[in-house]
């Protein structure tokens, strides 16, 4: 194998192959990255729950495969000058890399071992704007469950309708949910559980912009293609919850607040919680003012935050965190606070229909 491509490009290629080499695995050649030279160069790593195979433009002069030691590979070609690189492989296994002044010899592996990915077949993949699926990944993720208990719930439930595509994470103490509406007909309907390990993954890879991403269903695997990247990974089976019947729709009490205002209130009085001293804030919401307070054995704290609509006198605590989590991740300078008595979970909802997501978050019991 022989091939020559910018140093750039194949830096930036074996750093995004790389996320998903296994660090320690049975199969040793998982600890490496897959490098296939045929019309231009890919590179793969594996760790038999998820793969990400990377495609790179490269002059090939000879084709073949062998498998890198992911780190080492990676150490050599960024410390390498800014130019091309080559890299030659003979038939003992033996690297050579060149790039400007420096040259390295190393020893790959070889491929025999290396497992095939998962194959996904499906008739059509649908299409979404990357940045959308960044957006969707990135407002829901923090509210995945890390309880192995419930394997389910440790991945992100996606919900494709002919109108749009919806993501749900929740775990036992809060549930966030973003909306994407498409301009155009889906045309299909299915529902999926994705890991959170993958969908970390597939939003490290997407970019701020408006070009495809495309997911495939497969039976037991999904397949993402984001440009000249692609990820696989299994999807998780089991019963999600029915999330519409969680999400209380009646709730009596509807407030606006300013979102930037109301997380920098809640900030303030959670600087004397800890995840050691954890003690929950007290919210009493009146006409036209949320109120927060919090005591403990460090100290205590107060602050106040305008809101609009009448709060009448409810009282009720949260975990500092989760209100904080939501509050980080809505969308808009503004949202609607849902609430009807102390034993009740908060619901975040957007104030027009510009966007479509929902935060809930369960109170904690005050003494």
């Amino acid at each position: 194998m022989k091939f020559t491509c910018e140093k750039a490009l194949l830096v930036s290629a074996i750093s995004v192959a790389g996320r998903t080499v296994s660090p320690k695995s049975n199969i040793p050649c998982l600890e490496g990255i897959l490098l296939r030279a045929g019309i231009g160069v890919q590179l793969t790593g594996f760790n038999l729950e998820t793969g990400i195979t990377v495609k790179v433009a490269a002059a090939v002069t000879e084709a073949g495969l062998c498998v890198m030691p992911a780190r080492l590979f990676f150490d050599i070609v960024r410390k390498l000058p800014d130019d091309e690189v080559t890299i030659e492989v003979d038939s003992n296994l033996q690297v050579s890399i060149r790039g400007g002044a420096s040259s390295f010899k190393i020893t790959a592996m070889d491929a025999e071992d290396y497992p095939d990915l998962p194959d996904v077949n499906s008739e059509r993949g649908i299409s979404i704007p990357q940045n959308a699926l960044r957006e969707m990944i990135g407002g829901t993720i923090f509210s995945v469950s890390e309880n192995q208990a419930r394997p389910i719930h440790t991945g992100c439930l996606m919900e494709v309708r002919d109108d749009g595509i919806t993501m749900v994470a929740v775990d036992s103490f809060r549930l966030a949910r973003r909306t994407w509406h498409s301009e155009t007909p889906i045309g299909r309907e299915m529902k999926f559980v994705v890991p959170a390990t993958g969908l970390r993954e597939v939003e490290k890879i997407l970019s701020e912009t408006e070009e495809p991403v495309v997911f495939t269903l497969g039976d037991k695997h999904i397949l993402f293609e984001i440009g000249d990247a692609t990820l696989v990974c299994r999807i998780l089976e089991g019963e999600f919850i029915d999330w519409r019947r969680v999400v209380p729709t009646d709730n009596s009490i509807i407030l606006t607040a300013n979102v930037s205002e109301l997380m920098s209130s809640i900030e303030r009085v959670s600087l004397i919680v800890s995840e050691k001293i954890k003690s929950p804030v007290r919210c009493l919401f009146t006409e036209n003012l949320a109120d927060f307070k919090t005591v403990n054995t460090i100290g205590s704290a107060h602050d106040t935050c305008s809101i609009s609509g009448n709060g009448k006198e409810l009282e009720i605590g949260f975990n500092c965190r989760y209100l904080l989590d939501a509050l980080r991740a809505v969308p808009s300078t503004e949202v609607t606070l849902e609430l009807k008595n102390g034993l009740s979970p908060i619901v975040f909802t957007p104030v027009d229909d510009k966007t479509d997501f929902s935060y809930m978050v369960l109170p904690v019991r005050l003494h």
